[in-house]
């Protein structure tokens, strides 16, 4: 699996956080900080719009760092991605996402 891939299914390279690091793009921080704010109803800055990827070294938004449960369990878990996790179809922290975005379970069934 790719590793620009998070533990979710996300593909970071599509990511707004990941696309503002690479480009270094404030308007996209900021722009991602304020929708972000609003979905998570948790206070996020454009400082903080800063990844590298879910899965590999370097920074990460404080979402992905210390508040996305799906991360936290995979880690715990020690699992490549939840791709891998027996109890994946049924994941209430994984349907949420999914819910979202019903892209992630395809990106974690491919190889």
């Amino acid at each position: 699996m790719r590793n620009l891939v998070g533990y979710c299914g996300l593909d970071c390279e599509k990511c707004d956080a990941y696309i503002a690091t690479l480009n270094n793009d404030q308007q996209l921080r900021e722009k991602t900080a304020k929708l972000w704010s609003e979905l998570n109803q948790y206070p996020i800055t454009p400082e903080q719009i800063n990844c590298q990827g879910c899965r590999v070294e370097g920074v990460k938004t404080v979402f992905c760092d210390s508040l996305c449960e799906v991360r936290k369990c995979a880690m715990k878990k020690k699992m490549e991605t939840c791709g891998v996790c027996p109890e994946m179809e049924q994941c209430p922290k994984l349907g949420v996402m999914v819910s979202n975005n019903p892209d992630l379970l395809n990106n974690l069934r491919e190889k």
